[in-house]
């Protein structure tokens, strides 16, 4: 059955989106919008480096990624607009992967696919990785939900409840590298990012709890996988940048019944 590649297409970008989705609130919450663009604009890096010492993709862009997102979480705060910070790193990073990607001899590397995703070439071995990843990312948001949550909502107060909010930072990072190792095949570097952030804010005025928020995200999310798909076969577009279309749509779509709900209270 998995011989299929649309079918292995669809359950990766749904994989993909079930393991955005809850985090990608966070990064909503938290307004680190430019954060996740910094640790996958570094996954670009993390493929050159991979195939530099002939390793596995998808390990050398989690470490790459996690390196990167402990340096932002590290320097943060000392001295540097965070904003500027996060786009000197998140540009410069995306330049070194570009230049590292140009000095490989003797490697054909696709680019493209790295950059915009390559979901119709997924395999049975990046399925499997894929929701390897996003199973683990799920299971520790789930561990951690009520001490991430509270350390979102007020640092202060989670410190005197006990909780230590730079370790929950950390545990954010974390994950928030696993995704973008696990999404780079689907949507690609440059639109990692979107996917995170999309569906999160197109669940905003739909939901009512943070719980039903980052539900309502993973159904936009996996719902935008499928519709991107159908698009890409329907009119022979992009696939990545497709699914990232649908998820807009949705943002748009959700915005309006929001303004449309409040005129006429």
């Amino acid at each position: 059955m998995l011989d299929d590649f649309a079918l292995r297409a669809a359950l990766a970008g749904i994989g993909v989106a079930l393991a955005a989705a809850p985090l990608g609130c966070f990064v909503v919450w938290r307004r680190m919008a430019y954060f996740g663009d910094a640790t996958s604009h570094a996954a670009l890096l993390g493929v050159a480096l991979a195939l530099t010492f002939q390793g596995p993709v998808l390990l050398g862009v989690l470490v790459v990624a996690l390196l990167m997102a402990l340096a932002v979480s590290t320097l943060s705060g000392r001295g540097l607009a965070e904003d500027t910070l996060l786009g000197v790193m998140a540009h410069a990073a995306l330049a070194l992967g570009l230049v590292a990607v140009s000095l490989l001899h003797g490697v054909r590397v696709d680019l493209m696919a790295y950059l915009f995703g390559d979901i119709l070439a997924v395999t049975k071995g990046d399925l499997a990785l894929i929701w390897g990843g996003a199973a683990l990312v799920i299971a520790m948001l789930v561990w951690r939900w009520t001490a991430l949550l509270s350390a979102t909502l007020n640092p202060d107060l989670a410190q005197a409840s006990g909780i230590n909010p730079r370790r929950e930072q950390l545990v954010l990072t974390l994950t928030l590298a696993i995704t973008v190792a696990c999404a780079i095949k689907v949507v690609g570097a440059l639109l990692i990012a979107a996917l995170l952030i999309i569906p999160a804010a197109a669940s905003r005025p739909l939901a009512r709890t943070p719980e039903a928020m980052a539900a309502i995200a993973a159904a936009i999310g996996a719902l935008a996988a499928l519709g991107g798909l159908a698009a890409s076969f329907q009119w022979d577009t992009p696939t990545g940048p497709s699914i990232v279309s649908v998820a807009a749509g949705a943002f748009v779509l959700t915005s309006v019944l929001r303004s449309l709900t409040r005129s006429r209270r």
